[in-house]
């Protein structure tokens, strides 16, 4: 069977330095166009990265025949539109996180895809790494009894003014870029939603971003907490406390693909540390996705679940304005 084919609208960093990392060794699925608003862009990269085809358009890559799916890694606010124009063109879609810049906008884009017939996907590739399927087991069986808290943080430190991260019209911002991940593994732990969100913002004084978000997620028996910064040390962490023990996620989010995760458990009869991988989530993601549309199966990750953590978004940027809880 021939690989599952992609076409990438953009030429951003990310697709070079992960996707295409990613995918190079992939038996079931290829990088073969690739769009920028700019012709030599796209041809500069191409030729750069051995990718079959460019186009000097994101429409002209949409009507490209072969191309049997579109990955779209461009600014926040454009993915609606691009998910939209996508879904008109018969081609299935995995986007990056957030998938749009609002509930509303990514209930529109679901009922789209719905109408079409098209499948559309939230490219959320740390769910796709075998340390999350791993703790999902725990907690499943309830090794660490019930969850209570769950203490997540997750920054980075960038303070150029002209990176997407910090324009607030693309949808910029700690808890849009990274906020999205701390609600989404709080929401996949507990299995369920939250009732209601308190936030505090600090806004950068010249992007308008926020650069230092911190949250409560009020799941009625466990409540989740949350600090996520875009001028900080650069770390991460996941833990979780339950009736009878913890885990901790050393590397939640951006776990490199070429070293094992460790995920330590700490119960009253034994501390250990679990070493999963290497695996490369990305590649996993691409290829889950990829099975699904091919065998026309469901989605690994539907857009019921984007739809539900934009609802916690929303209502933590309600609650930042009111000083306020804010139900979900």
């Amino acid at each position: 069977m021939s690989r599952f084919k992609f076409g990438v609208l953009g030429v951003s960093r990310h697709f070079i330095t992960r996707i295409l990392p990613a995918l190079a060794h992939s038996a079931e699925v290829e990088v073969f166009a690739v769009a920028s608003r700019s012709q030599a862009k796209a041809e500069n990269a191409a030729t750069q990265y051995g990718i079959p085809h460019s186009y000097g358009s994101y429409e002209a890559l949409l009507q490209d025949g072969e191309v049997d799916a579109v990955y779209i890694p461009l600014p926040n606010d454009s993915h609606l539109e691009w998910i939209k124009k996508a879904v008109d063109a018969g081609k299935p879609v995995l986007c990056e996180k957030p998938l749009t810049m609002n509930a509303a906008d990514a209930k529109e884009a679901l009922e789209y895809a719905r109408s079409k017939n098209v499948p559309v996907m939230e490219a959320f590739m740390y769910r796709f790494h075998p340390q999350w399927r791993h703790v999902a087991e725990i907690l499943r069986f309830e090794e660490i009894g019930k969850v209570r808290a769950i203490h997540t943080f997750f920054g980075y430190n960038n303070a150029d003014p002209k990176n997407i991260r910090n324009i607030k019209a693309n949808g910029g911002g700690a808890l849009y870029d990274i906020g999205c991940y701390a609600i989404s593994s709080a929401r996949l732990i507990m299995g369920s939603e939250p009732r209601r969100v308190l936030a505090v913002m600090e806004q950068h004084p010249d992007f308008g971003t926020d650069i230092l978000t911190q949250a409560i997620l009020d799941f009625g028996t466990a409540r989740a907490l949350f600090t996520v910064a875009t001028q900080v040390f650069p770390q991460q962490k996941v833990t979780i406390y339950g009736t009878a023990g913890m885990i901790e996620v050393g590397i939640p989010f951006n776990q490199p693909g070429d070293v094992p995760a460790k995920v330590t458990v700490q119960t009253s009869v034994a501390t250990r540390v679990v070493e999963l991988g290497p695996a490369n989530q990305y590649r996993v993601l691409f290829e889950e996705f990829a099975r699904a549309v091919r065998e026309g199966t469901p989605l690994p990750l539907p857009l019921e679940d984007t739809v539900a953590n934009m609802k916690v978004i929303d209502a933590l940027f309600r609650s930042a304005e009111s000083g306020q809880w804010e139900t979900v």
